[in-house]
């Protein structure tokens, strides 16, 4: 009879512990958004910006319009006379770009409105990788010019070499008479853009507008 008694009491306890002594507390996680993201460097971002904004500028996006019309003019307006890009970037059969487009600028005695031109030939990106700057946001610009299936194969050193060495970008500083330079000097932008190369060439999250828009 002891033995029962006891037995019952045991019972009676446990009907009224608290149910979570039974449960075990589940470990805490990670809350939302915070999935073990590494931070993105602002200095890195800020990089790209100083990139961006000559990217942007009349003297590169003339080059890489999101039709395949090119723009010219610090107003970037629509070419005259209208060729197309043509498959290769050099223009279409009877109206390359070379047919008006030389090897260097011409004086300033033949005043404003004559072609630039460049010690390399004069171009624009291919069709089958257009590389468009026009109207884009930072965040759609930094994706596009860093993937090797939209920027012709090109990693960051490759890109970089293209951006701050080649003869045809390196026009934008010296566009010739009656066209403004990039405002960005040619150092600060060589620095900016391996900042953020060094970086991961990582890009903005945001999609607010900060481009020039057509």
């Amino acid at each position: 009879m002891r033995i029962c008694r006891l037995f019952g009491l045991f019972l009676l306890a446990c009907s009224h512990a608290s149910p979570t002594a039974t449960k075990a507390t589940p470990a805490a996680g990670p809350g939302p958004g915070t999935a073990g993201a590494p931070a993105v460097p602002a200095p890195a971002i800020a990089a790209f910006e100083t990139v961006r904004s000559v990217l942007q500028s009349p003297r590169c996006v003339n080059c890489h319009p999101a039709g395949d019309v090119p723009l010219q003019g610090d107003d970037s307006h629509l070419h005259e006379p209208p060729i197309r890009r043509g498959p290769e970037g050099r223009g279409v059969a009877g109206l390359s770009c070379s047919a008006c487009h030389g090897k260097a600028n011409l004086p300033s005695s033949y005043g404003t409105h004559t072609p630039p031109g460049v010690s390399t030939e004069w171009r624009l990106p291919p069709a089958d990788h257009k590389l468009v700057f026009w109207g884009l946001d930072s965040k759609t610009l930094c994706e596009q010019i860093k993937d090797p299936k939209r920027n012709g194969g090109k990693n960051a050193a490759e890109l970089g070499s293209h951006m701050t060495g080649d003869a045809l970008t390196l026009w934008g500083w010296a566009p010739g008479y009656g066209r403004k330079p990039v405002a960005i000097s040619h150092d600060e932008f060589t620095k900016a853009y391996k900042t953020w190369a060094d970086a991961g060439m990582p890009c903005p999250q945001s999609v607010e507008k900060t481009a020039r828009n057509p």
